[in-house]
């Protein structure tokens, strides 16, 4: 592995520090407060071509690789963890999954409006009764013709009223487990749609997170992604994609809490000296140091095996599994730096600890991440070549049809 960025990741990098600067760090205290999604952030994105950031030419995205995916969503978390999660929702865990199990026809119909950015692509797996437990679910998809007719519910599904299009998981077959579950390509336009948004979250207030009720849905069989029965399979890679950008996001709050932390060790003094003095706050400020470094690595790892189209999911669950919670002590000792400061929305850190608190349950809690290592290293739990992978990098020397 080369660990230097290259010159193109520097200048994505730069790109996307100068768009957090000045596009979401003034306002994001204000839009935290108010409970307010601002959507032309995701237009201003598109316009830079970071909503397909990973998604070949040919399919309407930029073509870069997978780690500058991760790049982008490392400095968009450093801004605020709302715009973080639509870039993971739009482009890991919708787009990503799209190019990986989608038709050419389904790719033409709705990867490439998605890659430009003219479209904002959901994802709908969890429901009221099901989250760790996927099969679990109740929503059911019944073949009808051409058709299938979703009835059912999603909960806690981030980009629930800004999507144009949700990738839908639904069971086909109820006595089989997760091996009845399917996947389809739900429209907003299509009737018995309906979302609506949930109030009262203790984090990520300035994103779009809610429900999406299907009510007698008729979706076309053409939009149904991989086979039936395959839907649980389509969901966990599609989760390999997610959780890399919400530890590649980790790494993003990691940094901003030390950034903040550093500054105000210098700007704050008791007993006649700077607090970054004090040997207890230096412990502090060495462990987010040390943890920045070490979950870097680890997304960094992830993405070179997608960059090789390799199979990634126990790499990928330890960089999530490790970054999220390094993000939460990050979070925690920062607000602890900044005392009774650290207590007011005066200064970012409060909201860095609320915002952390999210990405350790959702895709995969860490117990359930805890649990995936140990059966890992027990030999309990073996990876085994998925029908379709995610196309390697660069994506000119492979075929993505």
């Amino acid at each position: 592995m080369n660990f230097e960025l290259s010159d193109e990741q520097q200048s994505v990098k730069k790109l996307v520090k100068r768009f957090v600067d000045k596009e979401i760090i003034p306002n994001i205290q204000e839009w935290d407060r108010q409970v307010h999604f601002e959507p032309s952030i995701l237009k201003k994105l598109a316009e830079l071509q970071l909503m397909g950031v990973c998604i070949p030419e040919e399919y309407g995205g930029a073509g870069m690789d997978y780690n500058t995916l991760a790049i982008i969503c490392e400095e968009l978390e450093r801004g605020d963890t709302a715009y973080r999660t639509a870039v993971s929702v739009h482009t890991g865990l919708n787009s990503m999954t799209l190019l990986q199990w989608g038709t050419e026809e389904q790719k033409q119909k709705y990867l490439v409006p998605q890659a430009q950015g003219k479209q904002v692509g959901a994802f709908g797996l969890t429901e009221p009764n099901a989250g760790s437990d996927v099969s679990a679910m109740n929503s059911t998809a019944i073949r009808n013709g051409d058709s299938y007719i979703l009835n059912g519910s999603k909960s806690w599904i981030s980009l629930c009223d800004a999507a144009d299009n949700f990738l839908i998981f639904a069971k086909t077959e109820h006595d089989i487990g997760h091996k009845g579950i399917s996947a389809f390509i739900v429209e907003r336009k299509f009737p018995g749609v309906e979302t609506k948004a949930i109030k009262g979250k203790l984090g990520i207030r300035a994103g779009n997170t809610g429900e999406v009720f299907l009510s007698d849905v008729r979706v076309p069989v053409s939009n149904r992604l991989g086979e039936e029965g395959e839907g649980f399979k389509i969901a966990m890679s599609a989760l390999d994609n997610g959780r890399f950008t919400v530890a590649a996001g980790a790494v993003g709050l990691i940094e901003a809490s030390l950034e903040a932390s550093l500054k105000y060790c210098h700007e704050r003094k008791t007993f006649d000296k700077e607090i970054g003095r004090h040997q207890l706050v230096q412990q502090m400020i060495a462990k987010m140091s040390a943890n920045l470094e070490i979950s870097r690595l680890l997304v960094f790892k992830s993405g070179w095996l997608k960059n090789q189209g390799k199979r990634n999911t126990k790499e990928t669950s330890l960089a999530k599994w490790i970054a999220c919670n390094a993000a939460f002590e990050a979070a925690n000792d920062a607000v602890q730096i900044h005392g009774a400061y650290g207590y007011s929305d005066e200064y970012p850190v409060e909201r860095f600890l609320r915002n952390s608190k999210a990405p350790v349950i959702y895709e995969g809690t860490r117990e359930i991440h805890t649990i995936m290592q140990g059966e890992y290293a027990l030999g309990y739990r073996e990876d085994k070549p998925l029908r379709k992978q995610l196309p390697a990098w660069p994506f000119e020397e492979v075929s993505v049809h």
